[in-house]
């Protein structure tokens, strides 16, 4: 056997060569097909002896002739081969030579060609092909996965851009409003900035996740591969000329007369080394190749910024949450990591002794395992990779946050009844009721707001110190909602907080497109609903203020003096436009400021009434109930002590839009309210009452049970909701009720 040179290495010399590495080795294992026909073929015409050899020799020549440069060196060569062939085809050429020399065979042999030849090259060739096919798969996910890293780092340069340019929005918003808007503006404007750190610093970890994956896609993962697929073709060849020595032996055996032809051939078929063909390969197809740059930080073109990541307090709660989760996962992975290398280290070295004739396992059933290991392999690194960098690129940024943490023992729950984020404050209910719950403390969260919860978990508390941390916790919340965060120097967090601006209290919340002028949600929040004081059968308690110390009775905005009773009936109720209105489409009309006017259809929750103008020949229309003032009636709310003046706004700002003086300058034209949609647009609803209610307090209203009523107002998080009964119009439980 021939000494080689040198031990070719396809994935240290070829570097991202797969496709024809793919080519090469595909050509080999088709061409088992091509060998395996010859022999089907060689049989027949052994029944026919001599006259068919020398027509058979002559036509697997000229296959030979076309196949030679392909299998030799591959499809695309980087350097023309000329006439020189591989050691595989020049041994091919010495068979059939051969073949030219014998003029007989017998049936005997003809029999033997196809049963001990021709039969196990097509299983062979079938078996290989089907290890090709699963290599070119994994090297296709493994293309797959790393394009998908791209364009992960795309989606998230897109996601950063985005933000940042919904901060600039944000602070262009700030620049421009004034009074409430101004603070209301500054406080999403803060929220938008640690939300842009976030994705900023999620951009960054990207980045190093993406560039390490690259660099052992193309110095692991692809050279592990191409030593997989020249292990296969070399194997290939292996097997290939076991065949051959077999072909020669009952060539030997049959044809006594071409013994010594037949020798000559037994001794060339054993110097056509495997590794020198795979030697030819790489010679002829080596090219100059380089690895492809790193990808480095793009500021967003709308926000200057540099590749420092954000270390302000809720960036680090956020770095502090992937930490401690990406150390927890390292452990495993590098546990996994092991064993898997040490099955695909075993599998090969069972490869090697079945070479070397030590182990007579079979070798594809070997390779099949082997593969699937370094598959399952190549998976955990990965996520072992992603969890290492994580780490080190926020150890090396701001340093080890997770040290002294105490992070919260979050399991998944989804939430049956009405419950609040402990972090930002807002509902976990609905169709997205699945959140997180601390086992030990109660801490509630969304799913989303995980990582930015501190980790500052008390330990296990029982169910009255559960109570009073919920309850500190939503006051908190609902404080940092209310109160924005002072302005912040650059996106690195730091810098001081600004000049602090006018706050006003929300006014806009408390007013409604309907014409009783006033919604009797405005100032039912979580915090302002308290305990009921009369007992109520058959029913739940109605909602009640959670951690409260002391009973106080619920303020609701008060209707105005001139609200329209809900039982005026069509005709009896006057009032006059408080506001000019023009016509904007049909069945409305136009109606001068300060016009009277005869009410013939009251608000049925559009927002819209139709009156008649008492001026002569004026025509009856439509026309938003928030510009008129209607006239009072006999109301419910009459025989009622009127109730208190909500105490949770402080503007000045009149509900019928009439300013003060200092609101407008003198002459200016007075500006209505926005107006409602048109009549239709808005579907009216209505409930069910389920249990017997009697209001206790202003603003409630009475109902019966299996009453149907038409909601005015939805429950808008406090568990309330306004409707028209036939009490009046008020508010009732929103658990009480149901729609129908």
């Amino acid at each position: 056997m021939a000494e080689v040179d040198i031990a070719p290495n396809f994935g240290a010399e070829l570097k991202d060569g797969w496709k024809p590495v793919n080519a090469w080795v595909s050509n080999g294992i088709s061409w088992l097909d091509e060998i395996q026909q010859f022999y089907r073929d060689r049989s027949v015409i052994e029944k026919e002896y001599s006259q068919k050899l020398s027509g058979l020799a002559k036509k697997y020549f000229e296959k030979k002739a076309k196949r030679s440069s392909p299998l030799s060196v591959g499809d695309t060569p980087s350097v023309t081969p000329g006439s020189l062939e591989s050691a595989s085809m020049t041994t091919w050429a010495v068979q059939l030579t051969t073949l030219e020399s014998r003029a007989a065979e017998h049936d005997k042999f003809a029999n033997q060609l196809v049963s001990s030849l021709a039969e196990p090259l097509r299983n062979l060739a079938a078996r290989y092909e089907d290890l090709r096919k699963q290599h070119a798969e994994y090297a296709a996910k493994l293309e797959k996965e790393r394009d998908g890293a791209y364009t992960d780092l795309k989606k998230s340069k897109g996601k950063y851009d985005s933000v940042c340019q919904e901060v600039e929005n944000r602070r262009k918003k700030t620049e421009s409003s004034f009074d409430y808007g101004k603070t209301k503006a500054q406080g999403q404007y803060q929220s938008q900035l640690g939300e842009m750190r976030n994705i900023k610093n999620t951009y960054l970890i990207t980045i190093n996740v993406t560039n390490k994956q690259k660099e052992r896609y193309y110095h692991e993962y692809v050279p592990e591969l191409l030593d997989s697929m020249q292990g296969l073709s070399e194997s290939r060849t292996a097997r290939l000329n076991n065949i051959w020595s077999t072909a020669a032996v009952l060539e030997n055996q049959t044809m006594a007369n071409s013994t010594q032809l037949l020798q000559h051939l037994s001794n060339e078929i054993p110097r056509n080394n495997p590794v020198l063909d795979s030697m030819m390969f790489v010679r002829h197809n080596a090219v100059q190749w380089q690895d492809p740059l790193d990808f480095g930080f793009e500021p967003s073109p709308v926000w200057l910024d540099d590749d420092t990541m954000a270390s302000d307090p809720a960036s680090k709660t956020f770095l502090m949450n992937i930490l401690t989760k990406s150390k927890d996962s390292l452990v495993g992975l590098r546990k996994e990591c092991d064993a898997r290398r040490r099955e695909v280290e075993g599998a090969k070295r069972v490869r090697q002794a079945i070479r070397e004739g030590k182990d007579k396992r079979d070798e594809v059933e070997v390779v099949r395992g082997q593969f699937h290991n370094q598959e399952m392999l190549h998976e955990s690194e990965r996520k072992k990779t992603t969890a290492e960098v994580e780490v080190s690129t926020i150890t090396s940024n701001v340093g080890d946050v997770s040290i002294g943490a105490k992070n919260h023992a979050f399991k998944n729950q989804t939430f049956k009844i009405p419950t609040n984020c402990d972090l930002c404050g807002d509902r976990i209910w609905g169709l997205s009721a699945k959140g997180l719950s601390c086992e030990e403390c109660g801490f509630t969260c969304h799913t989303k707001c995980e990582l930015k919860v501190p980790a500052d978990c008390p330990g296990e508390l029982n169910k009255e110190q559960r109570k009073t941390a919920k309850a500190e916790r939503q006051a908190a919340a609902q404080a940092q909602q209310a109160t924005p965060a002072p302005a912040t120097n650059g996106a690195g967090g730091g810098g001081g907080s600004g000049p602090p601006g006018l706050q006003r209290s929300d006014t806009m919340g408390s007013m409604n497109t309907l014409s009783s002028g006033y919604a009797a949600s405005a100032h039912r929040s979580v915090s302002g609903t308290t305990a009921r004081s009369s007992v109520v059968e058959d029913g739940p308690a109605p909602p009640h203020k959670i951690g409260s110390a002391t009973r106080a009775h619920r303020m609701v905005a008060p209707p105005p003096a001139t609200m329209a009773s809900p039982t005026a009936t069509s005709g009896d109720t006057e009032g006059k436009m408080l506001y000019a209105y023009q016509a904007n489409g049909d069945g409305e009309i136009s109606v001068p400021e300060g016009q009277d006017f005869a009410l013939l259809e009251p608000d049925d929750g559009s927002g819209w009434i139709k009156i008649k103008p008492s001026s002569f020949g004026a025509s009856a229309g439509l026309v938003p109930a928030s510009y008129v003032e209607l006239a009072p009636t006999s109301s419910p709310f009459e025989s009622r002590p009127a109730r208190p003046i909500s105490t949770a706004s402080g503007s000045t700002t009149s509900l019928t839009g009439s300013d003060t003086a200092t609101s407008k300058p003198p002459g200016a034209k007075k500006q209505g309210p926005a107006v409602a949609p048109r009549r239709g647009a808005k579907k009216v609803k209505h409930v069910e009452a389920m249990y017997t209610y009697s209001a206790a307090n202003p603003g409630e209203t009475d109902m019966e049970e299996g009453e149907k009523m038409v909601l005015l107002q939805p429950d808008q998080g406090d568990g309330w909701c306004e409707v028209e009964s036939r009490g009046g119009r008020g508010v009732v439980p929103a658990s009480w009720v149901r729609e129908v």
